[in-house]
C-alpha cells in the first residue's frame, strides 16, 4: 500500500516535469497523452486506496522522511490515507484526468501546449500535497503550491488583453491572475497566523498530536485559531468578502477553470473546515461554526442572484461554484461534515463537466462568451447540449442527478438545526440557481439562431473529447445514488452526523418543496428564454435600465468599492512614497555617498601622476602633518 500511496502522489509531478522537458519546444501530443496516462495511474492507484480502507476501515499512514528539525519542532514528510483525504485523492485525479485529456483537443492549437501540461500536472501535484499530507505545515506546502500553480494558469495567456469586457478592459488574464494571487495572499497571512497559535500552545504540527490536545486549550485560544484558520479558507473558497478574484479567473483557459472551480484550488478551503472538524466542531467554537455557516449561506445567496443576469457564459458558471461553495460551508458550519464533503465531491462532477461544455461552446464561438450571441446551438452541437443539460439539471438539484441528494440534504440540515432563516434562504438560492442554470442553457442552445448575425459558424468539438466527458456526464447522474454507502465510509474517518427523528417525517415534504421549487425556476427561464424572440429581448433592455438589474451585473459594486477605496488610494501612496521618500531620501542618500566616494576618489587620482618629486612633496606634507598629530597629541596628554 505505501508504494500506491507515493504513485498517487508523484505520478502528477512525474507528468509535470516530463510536459518541463519539452516546454519550449513545439506542439508535440504525446506529451498531453503520456500527462493524461500519469494522470490515469494516480486516479487508478486512488481508488485501489479507496477501495482498502473501505473494505479494511484502517488509514494508512506513511513516513518518507524527516523534513523539518528544529530544537523541539519536527515535522515528518509524512502522509495520511484515510477517509477524507483518500475521497479528495479519488475525486481530484479522477476530474484531473478527464481536464487533461481535454486539454490535448482544446489546446489543440495554442503554441505553449507543453507549457500548459506542464502547469496543470504541478497543480494537480500541490492539491494532491495539500490532501495527502499528515501536517499542517505540509498542508499549508500544498496550500501554496495551488496558489503559484493557479496564477501561472490563470495569467496562462499573459500576452493577450481582454477583448469582451468593454465596461472594464483593465481586466486581462495577467491582471487576474495577480488578483486571485493577492488575494490569496491575503487570507493566507490569516491561515499562517492559526498555525502559529496551534504550534505555540501544542508544540506540534502533526494532525493527531494537535487534534489530541485541542480540549485542553482554553476557549479564546481554540477561538482564535478556528477564526485565523477559517480565514485561510475564506481566500481558498473565494468567500465574501475575498470573492472577486473567482470570477476574474475566467481570463485562463477554460480547462483551468474547469480544475480550479470543481476539484482543486476552491475545494482547499472546504476541505481545511472538514480536516479541522475535531477544531470546528467544539463546543468552545460553536459561534464560529454558525458564522461559517451563515456566511456560507449568504454567499449561496449572493452569488446566485449576480449569475441571474450575467450573460458571459464562464462567469455564470463562475458564479455557481461560488454559490455552490456557500453551500458546503453552510453544511460544514451546521457540523454535517460528511454532507459537505459528499456536495463537495457531487458538485465536482457536474461543475468539471458544465465548464468542459462551456469550453465546447466557447471553442465552437471563436471565443465568444456572450449567450445573447449564441441561440440555436443544440442542432450542430447536440453531444454538448445533452451533457451540458445534464451538468445544469443536476446543478438545479432535480431528482435521482447527484446534486439533487447532496444539495437537499445541505437544506435539511439547515431545518434540523432549526436556523430557518439560513434555510429559508437556502431553498430560495435553489431556485435562483435553477433558474440561471437553464436560462443559459435555453440561450444558447434554443431560440433563433442568433449567431448568424454575427457571422459564426460552430461546430461539435472532437470526438474524443465528447467520450472522455462521459464518465463526468455518468456521476453527474448516478453519484446521489451512493450517498448512504459514502455516509457509512466517512463516518469512520469525520463525526457523524443524523437528522432529527422529527426531521426525518417530514424530510419528504421538504425535499419535495425544494424540487417544486427549482422546477419554477426552470418553468419560468423556459418561459422567458426558450424561444428568444424579439419580445424576450425587448423585456430584458427594460429591465437592464433599473437600479436592481445595475446592482447585480456590478456585482453589489463591491469590485468598485475596493478599487476606489483599496486599490487607488494604495496605489496613489506608493507612488507618493516612491517620488518622496524612496527617490529624494532613500535614493538620495545612496546617490550622494556614490557621489561623495566617486569625487573623493577623483581627487585622490590626482595624486597619482607618476612624478617622483611629486611623490616625496606628498610625503612630506605627510610627515609633517604626522608630526603636528602627535606633538597637540602630547600637548593634550
Amino acid at each position: 500500500m505505501e508504494n500506491l500511496v507515493y504513485i498517487a502522489l508523484f505520478a502528477p509531478f512525474v507528468s509535470s516535469m516530463f510536459a518541463a522537458l519539452f516546454g519550449m519546444s513545439p506542439k508535440q501530443t504525446y506529451v498531453g497523452i503520456i500527462a493524461s496516462m500519469l494522470l490515469f495511474v494516480s486516479f487508478a492507484s486512488s481508488v485501489t486506496l479507496a477501495f482498502t480502507i473501505y473494505t479494511t476501515g484502517t488509514p494508512i499512514h506513511v513516513t518518507m522522511m524527516e523534513w523539518i528539525s528544529a530544537g523541539d519542532l519536527t515535522i515528518p514528510f509524512g502522509f495520511l490515507v484515510d477517509q477524507i483525504s483518500v475521497t479528495m485523492m479519488t475525486v481530484v485525479t479522477l476530474v484531473s484526468t478527464v481536464v487533461h485529456i481535454y486539454s490535448i483537443g482544446y489546446m489543440d492549437h495554442d503554441k505553449s501546449f507543453n507549457r500548459f501540461f506542464s502547469y496543470l500536472s504541478a497543480f494537480v501535484f500541490s492539491m494532491m500535497i495539500l490532501v495527502m499530507s499528515d501536517n499542517f505545515a505540509g498542508l499549508f506546502i500544498g496550500w501554496e503550491g495551488v496558489g503559484v500553480c493557479s496564477w501561472l494558469l490563470i495569467g496562462f495567456w499573459y500576452h493577450k488583453a481582454d477583448k469582451t469586457r468593454e465596461e472594464n478592459p483593465s481586466i486581462s488574464p495577467s491582471w487576474a491572475a495577480n488578483e486571485a494571487f493577492i488575494v490569496n495572499r491575503i487570507a493566507d497571512l490569516g491561515m499562517l497566523v492559526g498555525l502559529f497559535i496551534l504550534y505555540w500552545n501544542v508544540g506540534s504540527l502533526q494532525y493527531d498530536v494537535v487534534f489530541a490536545e485541542l480540549p485542553n486549550l482554553s476557549g479564546s485560544v481554540l477561538n482564535a485559531a478556528a477564526i485565523a484558520l477559517f480565514i485561510g479558507a475564506m481566500g481558498k473558497s473565494a468567500q465574501f468578502p475575498l470573492h472577486t478574484w473567482l470570477t476574474d479567473a475566467m481570463e485562463g483557459p477554460t480547462p483551468v477553470s474547469a480544475l480550479i472551480h470543481a476539484a482543486t484550488m476552491v475545494t482547499a478551503g472546504v476541505f481545511l473546515v472538514i480536516r479541522a472538524n475535531p477544531l470546528f466542531g467544539m463546543e468552545e467554537v460553536a459561534g464560529v461554526s454558525f458564522f461559517i455557516a451563515s456566511l456560507g449561506t449568504f454567499v449561496a445567496f449572493y452569488a446566485a442572484s449576480m449569475a441571474l443576469v450575467e450573460r458571459d457564459l464562464k462567469r455564470i458558471i463562475a458564479y455557481s461554484t461560488l454559490s455552490q461553495l456557500g453551500y458546503m460551508f453552510a453544511a460544514a458550519g451546521l457540523g454535517a461534515y460528511w454532507i459537505a464533503l459528499f456536495h463537495l465531491a457531487a458538485h465536482a462532477f457536474f461543475k468539471a463537466l458544465l465548464f468542459l461544455g462551456g469550453g465546447n461552446v466557447m471553442h465552437a464561438m471563436h471565443d465568444e462568451l456572450d449567450i445573447f450571441k449564441m441561440g440555436g446551438l443544440k442542432k450542430v452541437m447536440r453531444g454538448t447540449w445533452l451533457y451540458m443539460g445534464i451538468a445544469s439539471i443536476a446543478l438545479a438539484g432535480l431528482p435521482i442527478f447527484a446534486g439533487f441528494y447532496s444539495k437537499d440534504a445541505i437544506i435539511e440540515t439547515a431545518f434540523n438545526e432549526g436556523t430557518y432563516l439560513l434555510w429559508f434562504m437556502l431553498v430560495l438560492t435553489a431556485g435562483m440557481t435553477a433558474f440561471y442554470s437553464f436560462r443559459q442553457i435555453f440561450l444558447s442552445f434554443h431560440g433563433e439562431e442568433r449567431y448568424k448575425a454575427f457571422g459564426f459558424h460552430p461546430h461539435e468539438m472532437y470526438k474524443f473529447v465528447l467520450v472522455a466527458m462521459s464518465p463526468l456526464a455518468a456521476l453527474a447522474i448516478s453519484a446521489g445514488w451512493f450517498m448512504d454507502d459514502f455516509k457509512e465510509f466517512v463516518y469512520k474517518g469525520i463525526p457523524e452526523y443524523e437528522m432529527s427523528h422529527h426531521t426525518h417525517h417530514i424530510a419528504w415534504l421538504l425535499g419535495l418543496l425544494v424540487v417544486v421549487v427549482a422546477l419554477s425556476g426552470i418553468i419560468l427561464a423556459y418561459y422567458k428564454y426558450a424561444r428568444t424572440g424579439a419580445k424576450a429581448f425587448k423585456r430584458d433592455e427594460k429591465v437592464e435600465e433599473s437600479f436592481i438589474y445595475k446592482l447585480l451585473k456590478n456585482q453589489y459594486y463591491v469590485p468598485k468599492f475596493y478599487e476606489e477605496f483599496l486599490t487607488k488610494p494604495y496605489a496613489m501612496i506608493s507612488e507618493k512614497l516612491w517620488t518622496t521618500v524612496d527617490m529624494k531620501i532613500v535614493d538620495a542618500s545612496v546617490d550622494g555617498i556614490a557621489k561623495f566616494l566617486y569625487k573623493t576618489g577623483d581627487s585622490s587620482r590626482k595624486m597619482q601622476t607618476g612624478n617622483l618629486s611629486h611623490y616625496l612633496n606628498w610625503m612630506a606634507v605627510g610627515s609633517v602633518a604626522l608630526l603636528l598629530v602627535a606633538a597637540i597629541s602630547a600637548m593634550l596628554g
